[in-house]
C-alpha cells in the first residue's frame, strides 16, 4: 500500500514520471500469452477498466493456470485411492538348447513361447496416509483458487491507481491551462502599460518569464498524463499504438465540503471485516491445514503397510505337445520282475500288458491358454522398524512446515491490519492536509489578487509578484493532490470493506 501514496504524491511533484505497474492478468477467453488486446471504443470508467483488466491481463491468467493445475493433481491423488491394475504379455524366441518354459524341460529345439498375465493391486492401510493427501490436496486446491481471487484484487487496486493517476494528470493539466490562460493575459496587459509608460519594462520581462515557466509547467504536466495513460493501457494490455484515441471518462468527484465532511470508517472493524473477507487471509489459513495434514501424512510413515494383490497368469510353448487317445489301437508294455540275488534291479517276464495307445499331437494354441491358466492372491504386510530416521525426521520437518505455515498466516493478518491502519492514517493526513490547502489557497487567492493590482499600477515589482504567484500555484496543486490521495485512500479502506472499487 505504501507504493500507491508515493505514486499519488510523485504525480503531483511535476518531477518523476508515473511508473508501470506490474502487469496482473485474467480468464478463459482471452488472447494469447504476449498478444495485446485491442481496444473497445469510448471513453473508460474505472469500473470498465477494472473488468477488462480482469479479462485480459496476464498475471491473474498464469494464476488461473496455477490453481487449474493444483486441481490435477488433487485428482491424481484421489485416483491413488483406486486399486492399480495391469496386463502384461511377452512373447520370446530360444534357440538352441533350452528349457521349456512350461515342462521345465531342457530340449534343443527352437521354441516360441509367449506369456499372459493380468494383476490387480490395492492398498488395505497406509497410516492413513493416502486418504489425509487426499484432504492435503483439497485444502491447497482451495488455497490455489483463492490466490486468484488475492491475483484480482491487487489488479484491481492496481488499476484504480493507476486510473486515479490519470485524472490527476489531466486535473493538473486544467489547472496549469487556466494559469498559463492568465498569465498570458498578464503579459498582454503588462506590454500595454509599458506603451503607456505606467509600468517599468523590467515587469514585462518578469512576466514574459512567467509565462516561459508556466509553459514548461504544462508541458512537464501533459508528459505525466501521457505517462499515466501508458501505464493504465499497459495493466489492461492494449496497445498503445492501435488506441491513439484511449480516454477516460471523468467521474463526479467529491466536492470540498464533502471531503471535509467525510467520515473515515473505523481502522479496527474494517480490519474484522477485511480478516473475514480478504482472499489472502483465507489462503493462508487454508495453508495451515494443509501443513496439518502434511504433519499426519509424515506420522503415517511410522504405521504399518497392508496391501492385497491377486492375479492371474497363463502361457503357451510352441514344443508342447498333447497326448490324445486313440481307440482302435493299444500298446504292449512288458512286465518286469525282481532280478533274484540283485535287490532294485528288474527284469522283463514273458508277459506283456496291454494299454490304450497315444498320439503326440501339437498342443493348440488357445488349449493352452486355457489349460495353463493360474490364479494367485497375496497380502503383504510391511511392518517399519527402522529406516534410517527418514520417518522421524519427516515429522520434524512438517512439523517445521506447520508453523511455518502458523507464522505466514499471522503475517498476512499482521499486514493487512498495518495496510489499513496505513492506509487510514493516510486519508486523514490527506484529510487534514486539504482542508489546510484549502484555507491556504482562499488566502494565497487574496494575497495574490491584491499583488497582481500593485502589480499592474507598477506598485510590486515583477519578482515579488511571481513569487505571489508561484505560492498559489503550490498551494492549488498541493490542494489537488491532498484531494485525490485521500479519494484512493478513501476507495482503499471501502474496498476492505466489501464494497466495490467505483468512483
Amino acid at each position: 500500500m505504501k507504493r500507491f501514496t508515493w505514486l499519488l504524491m510523485s504525480m503531483s511533484a511535476g518531477l518523476l514520471p508515473a511508473p508501470v505497474l506490474a502487469q496482473t492478468s485474467p480468464s478463459p477467453a482471452q488472447p494469447p500469452a504476449g498478444a495485446l488486446a485491442a481496444a473497445p471504443t469510448g471513453p473508460w470508467t474505472l469500473q470498465r477498466a477494472v473488468d477488462y483488466a480482469l479479462q485480459n491481463n496476464l498475471a491473474v491468467r498464469q494464476q488461473q493456470l496455477t490453481a487449474e493445475q493444483q486441481q490435477a493433481s488433487q485428482r491424481i491423488n484421489r485416483a491413488a485411492l483406486l486399486p492399480t491394475a495391469g496386463l502384461n504379455a511377452t512373447q520370446g524366441f530360444n534357440f538352441g538348447t533350452n528349457r521349456d518354459p512350461l515342462t521345465n524341460q531342457f530340449q534343443q529345439l527352437n521354441v516360441r513361447s509367449n506369456n499372459f498375465s493380468g494383476t490387480v493391486q490395492a492398498t488395505l492401510f497406509s497410516g492413513f496416509q493416502l486418504r489425509n493427501t487426499v484432504k492435503q490436496g483439497q485444502l491447497d486446491a482451495q488455497a490455489a483458487s483463492i490466490d486468484v481471487d488475492k491475483a484480482r484484487n491487487d489488479l484491481s487496486l492496481n488499476v484504480a491507481s493507476s486510473f486515479l493517476q490519470l485524472l490527476l494528470a489531466q486535473e493538473l493539466i486544467r489547472a496549469s491551462e487556466a494559469r498559463l490562460s492568465t498569465v498570458r493575459e498578464q503579459v498582454t496587459r503588462s506590454e500595454k502599460l509599458l506603451r503607456a509608460g505606467a509600468v517599468a519594462e523590467s515587469n514585462v520581462l518578469d512576466s514574459r518569464a512567467q509565462l516561459a515557466s508556466e509553459e514548461r509547467t504544462l508541458v512537464t504536466a501533459q508528459n505525466q498524463r501521457d505517462l499515466a495513460k501508458l501505464a493504465l493501457m499497459q495493466q489492461l494490455n492494449l496497445d498503445p499504438a492501435a488506441t491513439p484515441s484511449f480516454e477516460v471518462a471523468v467521474p463526479v468527484l467529491p466536492d470540498s465540503d464533502d471531503v471535509l465532511a467525510a467520515n473515515l470508517p473505523d481502522p479496527n472493524s474494517t480490519f474484522d471485516v477485511a480478516r473475514q473477507n480478504q482472499p489472502e487471509v483465507k489462503a493462508a489459513e487454508l495453508r495451515v491445514q494443509s501443513a496439518q495434514r502434511g504433519l499426519d501424512i509424515a506420522r503415517g510413515a511410522y504405521y504399518p503397510r497392508l496391501t492385497v494383490a491377486g492375479g492371474v497368469q497363463t502361457g503357451f510353448s510352441s514344443v508342447r505337445e498333447q497326448p490324445v487317445l486313440v481307440s482302435d489301437r493299444f500298446e504292449t508294455v512288458p512286465v518286469l520282475e525282481e532280478t533274484p540275488g540283485l535287490p532294485s534291479s528288474y527284469r522283463p517276464t514273458s508277459f506283456v500288458l496291454l494299454q490304450p495307445a497315444y498320439d503326440r499331437l501339437p498342443y493348440k494354441f488357445l488349449d493352452q491358454l486355457r489349460d495353463n491358466r493360474g490364479e494367485f492372491i497375496q497380502f503383504t504386510l510391511n511392518i517399519p522398524i527402522l529406516n534410517g530416521l527418514q520417518s522421524r525426521v519427516g515429522v520434524q520437518r512438517a512439523r517445521i512446515n506447520q508453523q511455518q505455515a502458523e507464522l505466514r498466516a499471522e503475517q498476512t493478518s499482521l499486514q493487512l491490519r498495518q495496510t489499513i491502519q496505513q492506509s487510514y492514517a493516510d486519508a486523514l493526513a490527506a484529510q487534514r492536509r486539504y482542508a489546510a490547502s484549502s484555507r491556504q489557497v482562499e488566502a494565497l487567492v487574496v494575497a495574490f489578487r491584491n499583488a497582481e493590482i500593485r502589480f499592474n499600477n507598477g506598485l510590486l515589482n515583477g519578482t515579488d509578484f511571481n513569487i505571489a504567484r508561484n505560492n498559489l500555484t503550490a498551494a492549488e496543486s498541493d490542494m489537488i493532490q491532498a484531494k485525490y490521495e485521500f479519494i484512493f485512500r478513501r476507495k482503499v479502506l471501502d474496498f476492505y470493506q466489501g464494497r466495490p472499487l467505483a468512483l
